[in-house]
């Protein structure tokens, strides 16, 4: 769905739009893919989500390390 460049939206369009950008990101599509489907910037969408009240993941996942248990008996 594409939305026309440079168009205004508002009031209950726009409320609409959140809420179906909102239920996007919840099934796990990231903003930028939802802004390149609907032609519209990052910050866009990311306006319109935190309108919708949607919970915003962190950037990049976990990098951390996994981490292994220490074998029982061990000593340091």
């Amino acid at each position: 769905m594409k939305l026309p460049k440079n168009k205004r939206i508002v009031g209950a369009e726009r409320a609409q739009l959140a809420d179906a950008l909102a239920k996007q990101y919840a099934g796990g599509e990231s903003i930028r893919l939802i802004a390149l489907n609907i032609g519209r910037s990052y910050g866009f969408v990311h306006r319109l989500l935190e309108e919708a009240g949607a919970e915003l993941r962190h950037r990049g996942g976990d990098n951390r390390a996994p981490q292994t248990p220490e074998p029982a008996g061990a000593t340091a």
